[in-house]
């Protein structure tokens, strides 16, 4: 089962890896192609497991994202009052 996805050394592609792939092939990483499908069809079983993987990997994405937007809401919050205190003191000259 691909829970190996949230072990420390998997390599988790880059969005931008991820986006240049689906623009060369025209599909998500570990997914077969349409025509394969047509062609071959599919067994519940392998497919279920290759979206399982999919989801796990997207799970991880947007933990990192999520991660990412706090750190810049802490930023933003910082610099807020930053410029709320350069203000201040402007205005009380």
């Amino acid at each position: 089962w691909p829970d190996y996805v949230f072990n420390k050394d998997y390599q988790l592609k880059s969005l931008t890896e991820v986006e240049s792939f689906i623009k060369v092939n025209g599909h998500l990483p570990n997914m077969p192609t349409a025509l394969k499908v047509e062609k071959n069809g599919f067994t519940v079983g392998n497919m279920t497991k290759r979206m399982v993987k999919t989801i796990e990997e997207l799970t991880l994405y947007t933990i990192e994202q999520e991660k990412q937007i706090d750190k810049q809401d802490a930023l933003i919050e910082k610099l807020m009052e930053r410029v709320m205190a350069l203000e201040s003191k402007i205005t009380q000259k």
